[in-house]
C-alpha cells in the first residue's frame, strides 16, 4: 500500500508506532489525538472544554498538515469518559464546525492515556 505519513511540526514525535495521520489515496485517516500540546505535559486536570478545544485543533492541525481544510473532514470518532460530558462536548464541537457536519460517532469508554476525558479521530477526503 503507497501512502504518505504525516506528522506536523507543531506536534512531539509520538512515542508509540504510528503516525498523527496518514494519507492513502484521497483519504487522510487521522490517529487518535489527545487534548496534549508539544513540549507540555499532558495535563488531565484540564478543564474539560479546554480540553475539547485542544483535542479538535489537533486533529484540524493533522487535516490542514496533509494540505485539507476542516470541510474535508468527512467521519470523526469520540472517544470520551463520561457520557455526561457529551452535551457539553456537542456544544463545543458546533462551534467548531459550524455549519459542517460530517459523520460522526461518540463512544463512551472507561479510561483514556493520561487520564484524559477525550480522545477524537477523523478521517477527511483531500480529493
Amino acid at each position: 500500500m503507497d501512502g504518505k505519513p504525516i506528522q506536523p511540526e507543531s506536534f512531539d514525535i509520538p512515542r508509540g508506532h504510528y503516525s498523527p495521520g496518514f494519507v492513502s489515496g484521497n483519504l487522510l485517516f487521522v490517529s487518535g489525538q489527545l487534548p496534549i500540546s508539544k513540549g507540555v505535559a499532558p495535563d488531565a486536570a484540564m478543564p474539560f472544554e479546554a480540553q475539547a478545544r485542544l483535542v479538535l485543533a489537533n486533529v484540524l492541525t493533522v487535516v490542514t498538515a496533509a494540505g485539507g481544510k476542516l470541510t474535508d473532514i468527512a467521519k470523526v470518532n469520540v472517544y470520551i469518559t463520561d457520557v455526561a460530558l457529551w452535551p457539553e462536548f456537542n456544544r463545543i464541537y458546533a462551534d467548531v464546525f459550524g455549519r459542517h457536519k460530517p459523520a460522526r460517532a461518540v463512544v463512551p469508554v472507561p479510561a483514556l492515556n493520561y487520564g484524559m476525558k477525550l480522545e477524537v479521530e477523523a478521517v477527511a477526503n483531500l480529493g
